[in-house]
This record gives structure tokens, sequence and C-alpha cells, in this order.
């Protein structure tokens, strides 16, 4: 585990779960804050601003790094968040961009509502967590890339199969069973267009991209999330978050 990793566990662990914001912040982060979660401003102040009250008001924080990998300087890690013994439960994925001392200088979330009303059935934050090292992550990386490209930002649908496993593990809320319920899902209203891809990063069998969704008239940022075997798609998850209007952010915006 390097450095980014490493910090990135920190501000999570130490400083959100444990409590000590401040103290995490200032250990971990760089020159620079930029900050792309909407709500917080940027800059160690700016984090500071959120979550010490956070931290007030949520005095019991039980949170777990789900999922979590690096890329160069990029960090991925993806959580669950139950606060206040389950009264409010929460879905994190971030991403993370470090300096060449593994401290943060930014980054960018989706916040979703957690449920154990999936319609795969499948777990939200369930599923493999253990990264396949052994695995080329740029093979993962390409063709993630290249389902995105053509069934996720062309429509063309009827090339899943190409790239999609027939029994993929579905833990994206929205989304039924197998290779059949994510086609049908892509072919609705809900799922909307894909219209950026941002940024794509992976390790050994994992790759994830973050990138902007319109449907139902909104913008949405979105993670998804892929774990590849057998030179196909296996497992997907999903977060994602509405992009509010231009005058409730508190920085440049989600991307």
């Amino acid at each position: 585990m390097g450095k980014g990793l490493d910090n990135v566990r920190a501000i999570y662990l130490e400083g959100i779960a444990g409590g000590q914001a401040r103290e995490a912040v200032t250990k971990c982060t760089g020159h620079r804050y930029t900050q792309h979660s909407t709500g917080v401003a940027d800059g160690a102040e700016g984090f500071l601003a959120f979550f010490e009250p956070f931290v007030a008001r949520n005095p019991k924080r039980d949170i777990e790094i789900v999922q979590a990998f690096e890329d160069g300087p990029w960090v991925f890690c993806s959580a669950y968040q139950s606060l206040n013994d389950g009264a409010a439960q929460w879905v994190t994925m971030d991403m993370f961009y470090t300096d060449a001392e593994g401290l943060i200088l930014e980054h960018w979330d989706t916040i979703a509502p957690y449920t154990k009303d999936t319609k795969s059935g499948a777990d939200m934050v369930g599923g493999n967590r253990d990264i396949d090292l052994a695995v080329d992550g740029a093979a993962s990386k390409a063709l993630v890339l290249e389902f995105t490209k053509q069934v996720l930002q062309e429509g063309q649908h009827d090339k899943a199969e190409h790239f999609v496993a027939d029994n993929i593990v579905q833990h994206a809320a929205p989304i039924g069973v197998g290779l059949d319920g994510l086609k049908a899902w892509l072919a609705s209203d809900a799922a909307g267009t894909y219209e950026m891809l941002f940024q794509l990063i992976g390790q050994g069998d994992f790759a994830v991209t973050y990138g902007k969704r319109h449907a139902g008239g909104k913008d949405i940022a979105v993670f998804d999330l892929y774990r590849v075997a057998g030179g196909k798609i296996v497992e997907h998850w999903m977060n994602q978050e509405e992009i509010g209007p231009r005058e409730t952010w508190g920085n440049s915006g989600k991307f």
C-alpha cells in the first residue's frame, strides 16, 4: 500500500470516523486541497468547516472502507457509513489525486443513501473486495474504457455481451440481475445518456470510471466500479449523486 492510499485511509478513519479532522487534514494534504464535493469549500479550512460540525452532530460514526486501490498518483475508495446507530446510512465513492509524497491535492466524490432493497438482491457494498494484482490492470482499464465508449456513450447496447459476463454480479441498486438486467436498465429513461467520461483509473482486476450522466432532466455525477475476470466485466457497483444548481456549490463543482 502506497503513501497516497495510507493518507486516504487516514482522512476517513482517523479524521472522520475517529473525530480527529484537524490532525488528519493537516497531516494528509499537500500544498493545496482542491475540493469537488460541492458542500465543502476548498482547502484544509474548508474541510474543517464542514467536518468539525459533522463530527459534533454525529457522535456515533461507524465507517468501513469497502474497496480501495491506487493507480499512480490516483487513489479510489468506496466506503459505507452508518451514523448514530443507523439513523443515517450512506455509501460514498471517492477519488483523490496525490503528489509525489502521497499527500492529497484534490478530491472528487459521490454520496448516496444506502438501501437494502436493490433490484438484483445483491448488497450495495457487498461482493469481492480483494484486488487480484496478477491481473493486468492496463487490460482491465482498456476493457472498461471500450465498454464505456461503445455501450454507455454511443448507446450500442447490443454490444454489451462483448464486454459483460452473462452472470455479472450487480450491486447497483436500480439495476436487475445479470446481463439482461443491465441491458434493460441501459435502455430505460432512468439511465438517460452518458455524456462525459472524466477519469478512468484501476489496479489489477478493478477499474473505476467517474463521469456525468443526464437523466430525467438532471445532471448526475456517477462512479462505476467494475471487476474484470476472463476478459469480461463480472461485477459492478455504481454510486451516483444529482448535481445541484451552481449557486449551491461551495467550490468549482463536481468535475
